[in-house]
């Protein structure tokens, strides 16, 4: 399956406001891809529309939320199902600091319908860190039956490397995000502990903007997806 697995919707204060749900279904449709996910700042709340969305122009969907940990390090966690999905949001705001978001600043946070009509305004910054660690967050992730993916892992603020300088050998994620297939020799050589052929690669677009949604290039195999899943694949 061609795919792109982080995404951004309106409702991330850094995407922009044409990242409805309709529009990026279509968009990924055009492209070619048959496999995407919404994973949102800190938030699932688009998923219901997007799920809605995929569904109407039959793409497949996984359901998803970028998540900022205690030491400002992104993580993808990634679900099959959007039931447990939305079971992080409560976890999310039992965690996440209250800041005001500053639309000015910061960006607009829409909500969308199933329409792409703007219903409502996240009204508490989403770019903000969770007051739970790397272990704790991954941890949850697993608890609810999702896949933790270490987002963005090269030169990247945000990125484990960036914030912790290594990926620790007993971390207990499931794959690793990258933007292109070169940057495989920089993560081994600085954490030799990874094996490459054991190791879920993955390459996403890091969508903020429609045009930047990933081409028609970057293939999932059955292999490696029913690896990610295990038995539940």
């Amino acid at each position: 399956m061609y795919y792109d697995l982080h995404i951004h919707s309106a409702l991330s204060p850094c995407a922009e406001n044409e990242m409805t749900p309709n529009n990026i279904c279509n968009m990924a449709l055009i492209k070619g891809l048959e496999l995407i996910a919404v994973t949102d700042h800190n938030s699932v709340k688009q998923l219901k529309a997007f799920s809605l969305a995929a569904e109407k122009v039959g793409i497949k969907a996984l359901y998803g939320a970028e998540l900022q940990t205690s030491e400002e390090v992104h993580v993808l966690a990634l679900f099959k199902r959007l039931e447990d999905a939305e079971k992080l949001e409560p976890w999310i705001e039992e965690h996440m600091p209250l800041i005001p978001n500053k639309i000015d600043f910061f960006g607009d946070q829409w909500i969308c319908n199933q329409d792409d009509e703007f219903v409502e305004q996240e009204k508490n910054l989403l770019l903000v860190s969770l007051t739970v660690n790397l272990e704790e967050t991954i941890e949850k992730i697993h608890e609810l039956g999702g896949r933790a993916i270490l987002a963005h892992v090269v030169d990247r603020e945000n990125s484990i490397t960036n914030q912790l300088g290594f990926i620790p050998e007993d971390l207990a994620y499931d794959g690793l995000e990258i933007k292109s297939l070169g940057e495989i020799p920089r993560v081994l050589e600085r954490n030799p502990w990874i094996k490459e052929e054991e190791t879920i690669w993955l390459i996403d677009s890091d969508a903020h903007r429609l045009i930047d949604i990933a081409e028609k290039e970057n293939y999932l195999t059955s292999e490696t997806y029913k690896r990610l899943w295990g038995d539940e694949a």
